[in-house]
């Protein structure tokens, strides 16, 4: 022992402990063995599918798991610690997926189910829509959803701002009806579906919105405005009809109020864009716009029986820069209206019937002031309607039309293709006046089809008559059906002939009046 040095024996013991310490950790695993081939073997295989390592910080182990013990350790090598499991995320119960639709965690999207909607068409689902829409209304670009294959009972309601945020999208898919029952509607209502002040709203979908009108048409008073047009035309077998005829009568008749509201209305609004969905059956208007700004209509249907009074399809007022195109619009009054304070507006590629036309007006009632400028109709096939392009102003009012085109209309069995009437009174009696509303620019271009009353009626203002009528490519045929026919007639109409009409109309007086009165300042627009 006296020739071993100190360090000989010190590395002698380390061997030694080496060798013990190596032989327990043996056991340690071997005893450890079953917890290695499962808990530790499942973690790896769910951590090869998961991808790379999640890291080495904090977890939370629900549902009263205890953190897994760490792997044991190699003499050889000290592995990494393989990650346990993700915990599942949480479900946002808010929100639960439907049909057709995707949700995620932060969803923008807000189903009417979701917020208490049945959906089976007796039960009054207006506050669903409601709580609906309050929600949407926060988020910006939402969309609230109507499902498809669901009938909704909505009454009278508003979806408005002006504190929403932009950009709302109203999925329609489903099918939202109006209430028969004369309660919800009160002493009347006006509109039925309102979105007001609102920018960038968008109404798309394959849905239907079901005015069920047809308990207030038979309810119309008798004084209730009907189309003046109608002293125009004369069945062979009769005199002038005074009134139209009103569908018969059914179970709904003498239940709602006498205020008929329309069915869906845009008011203060910009950018709005309805889109895809069918409109029908309207105890009114079907769609208004009013005191809009950037509108787009396209592709959509409006239905309701050609007798079916003042249901016009499509009724703008005070709104500007509007668009409407690739639409189906068959109702019981003008396929599309354009009144007072509008200007801008293009409408192309529309079938129109039955129906009453496309109409300007009626502006200048009860002596008020009317502004429309620069529209533009084209590209439209009208079939067995009243009217075909008309204008239709009040005796009494003021301001002015100008600068409208109607290009390339196609007219087949329509009763008067071409119309300006400035004596238009829908009530029985209407007194004599000496102010009117101004008519000037107005072109009429490759007006085709044929008629079954009259091909032309210019009835202008005496004291102010219509200036620049312009007539190009006009062929109009008759086709004898149950009316008398009659010849174009003009009346202080003055403008010209670019091209041979067909039938000649040769009552249009060719340039400008002698004694043309010029508008004062407070008439001017």
């Amino acid at each position: 022992m006296d020739g071993i040095s100190l360090k000989s024996i010190t590395l002698m013991v380390l061997i030694a402990l080496l060798v013990w310490c190596s032989s327990i950790e043996t056991c340690i695993a071997r005893r450890g063995r079953h917890w290695r081939q499962s808990r530790y073997a499942a973690a790896a295989s769910l951590s090869k599918k998961q991808g790379a390592s999640h890291g080495h910080g904090h977890r939370s182990y629900r549902n009263g798991g205890s953190k897994p013990k760490p792997p044991p350790q190699s003499h050889k090598a000290t592995p990494s610690p393989l990650p346990s499991p993700k915990p599942k995320e949480e479900v946002i119960p808010s929100i639960p997926p439907h049909k057709g639709y995707s949700y995620g965690p932060q969803s923008s999207v807000f189903n009417v189910l979701d917020f208490g909607a049945k959906g089976n068409g007796e039960t009054d689902d207006t506050k669903a829509f409601q709580d609906a829409w309050a929600a949407a209304c926060k988020v910006e670009a939402s969309t609230v959803v109507v499902p498809a294959e669901t009938v909704f009972l909505v009454g009278p309601i508003s979806f408005s701002g002006p504190y929403c945020q932009a950009n709302i999208v109203f999925q329609l898919d489903g099918t939202i009806i109006a209430p028969t029952d004369s309660r919800p509607w009160g002493k009347g209502i006006l509109q039925w579906l309102e979105f007001s002040k609102l920018k960038g709203i968008t109404i798309q979908g394959k849905g239907i919105i079901d005015g069920r009108g047809s308990g207030w048409w038979q309810d119309a008073p008798y004084e209730d405005p009907y189309d003046d047009e109608w002293k125009l035309i004369v069945p062979l077998n009769s005199t002038v009809q005074e009134r139209p005829p009103v569908p018969v009568r059914n179970e709904l008749s003498g239940k709602m109020p006498s205020i008929k509201p329309t069915a869906l209305r845009f008011y203060g609004s910009f950018n709005v864009t309805v889109t895809g969905i069918t409109i029908q059956n309207s105890p009114l208007c079907h769609l208004k716009f009013d005191n809009c700004m950037g509108v787009v209509v396209h592709d959509i249907t409006v239905s309701s029986p050609g007798d079916s009074p003042n249901t016009d399809g499509i009724h703008l007022q005070n709104s500007n820069d509007v668009l409407i195109h690739s639409s189906d619009l068959a109702c019981g009054d003008d396929c599309v209206s354009i009144q007072t304070g509008c200007a801008n507006v293009y409408i192309h590629n529309v079938n129109c019937g039955p129906g009453h036309g496309i109409s300007i007006g009626s502006l200048g009632r009860d002596n008020t002031k009317a502004c429309v400028s620069n529209i533009t109709v084209r590209d439209v096939v009208m079939r067995n309607t009243m009217n075909g392009v008309r204008i239709k102003t009040w005796q009494g009012g003021s301001g002015s039309v100008q600068g409208v085109l109607f290009s390339n209309i196609q007219v087949s069995e329509v009763q008067l293709p071409i119309v300006i009437d400035q004596f238009y009174c829908d009530k029985r009696t209407c007194s004599n006046e000496t102010t009117a509303v101004a008519l000037s620019g107005i072109t009429y271009e490759k007006i085709r089809g044929t008629y079954t009353v009259k091909p032309v009626h210019f009835a202008c203002s005496d004291s102010l008559p219509c200036t620049g009528v312009t007539l190009t490519g006009i062929e109009l045929k008759p086709q004898q059906e149950r009316y008398h026919l009659y010849d174009p007639f003009c009346w202080q109409t003055f403008g010209e002939l670019t091209t041979p009409t067909v039938p000649p109309i040769g009552c249009l007086q060719i340039g400008k009046p002698a004694n043309n009165r010029v508008q004062s300042d407070h008439d001017a627009c």
